[in-house]
């Protein structure tokens, strides 16, 4: 499952899903960046409150996953699409503690993160908690190199929409599969196709032949905590939660992937 804008002098992707992993390898300029998407820290805590629901903690686990990628890929940054946080308002002590833990095993490597909904009482603590290593967008996203990141809770800036590839959290897309019993598994999915300039130039007040339209590819990323919930793109009923999908996608062009590059085809279809 390559990634899309490569040029034919550079057959790299730009943007590359790691076989079996909800995060992909990006090239950012000169950068090689791990890119993931809806970390959710604390997110047990947030379960109790919101749903009455008890969980032990797997905060350990999400820290050990995502280091083992740190040292797998050695990027050079890490790009969290939104949602480092659960917590909607200010970090509680749970996900202080676990965003604490995380960053220490970081080490040091630089973070962007990309302003998410749940994020928003926890832009203002990252500081403190992260020593200094971490940049937070505005929540209408970033441009790094040619690669466009945004959490996709809003329309994405000008910069994001004229990029090779775009990156969207947000969805955390999930597909149901069924065996020939009738029997059903929920798997974490890529969506990826590409995107239309009508949406985004009327969005942003602009005629299309105004925007740097470079056909970008848009890569919707699956969670990375894998208790966070989902868009479930092939059940009927199930709507998209971005305001620009899936109004911007050429939806007949757009495939579903699983996270061990298995491609289903178009999520319409799947």
């Amino acid at each position: 499952m390559d990634g899309g804008g490569s040029s034919p002098a550079d057959a790299t992707p730009l943007v590359e899903p790691i076989p079996g992993e909800p995060a992909a390898r990006a090239r950012v300029g000169g950068e090689t960046a791990l890119v993931v998407a809806d970390y959710h820290a604390g997110i047990e805590a947030g379960l109790r409150y919101e749903r009455g629901v008890e969980l032990d903690s797997d905060a350990d686990l999400r820290r050990i996953r995502l280091s083992g990628l740190v040292d797998r890929v050695d990027p050079d940054r890490l790009v969290v699409l939104g949602d480092l946080g659960h917590r909607i308002g200010a970090a509680d002590g749970a996900e202080t503690d676990e965003l604490s833990d995380l960053f220490g095993a970081l080490d040091d490597l630089p973070v962007t993160l990309v302003r998410g909904n749940h994020d928003a009482g926890l832009a203002s603590e990252l500081t403190d908690i992260g020593g200094g290593s971490v940049t937070v967008t505005d929540p209408d996203g970033v441009r790094l190199g040619r690669v466009g990141f945004v959490h996709g809770h809003t329309w994405p800036a000008r910069e994001v929409v004229e990029s090779d590839v775009v990156c969207v959290g947000h969805e955390h897309p999930a597909v149901r599969l069924e065996d020939e019993v009738g029997g059903g598994r929920k798997e974490r999915a890529w969506l990826r196709g590409p995107l239309r300039p009508e949406p985004f130039a009327e969005h942003l007040g602009v005629d299309v032949a105004d925007l740097d339209w470079r056909d970008p590819e848009l890569i919707v990323f699956p969670a990375f905590n894998d208790r966070s919930g989902g868009t479930w793109i092939n059940v009927e009923g199930q709507g998209f939660l971005s305001p620009f999908l899936p109004g911007a996608l050429v939806a007949d062009a757009a495939d579903v992937y699983l996270l061990d590059g298995t491609r289903l085809g178009p999520y319409r279809t799947v």
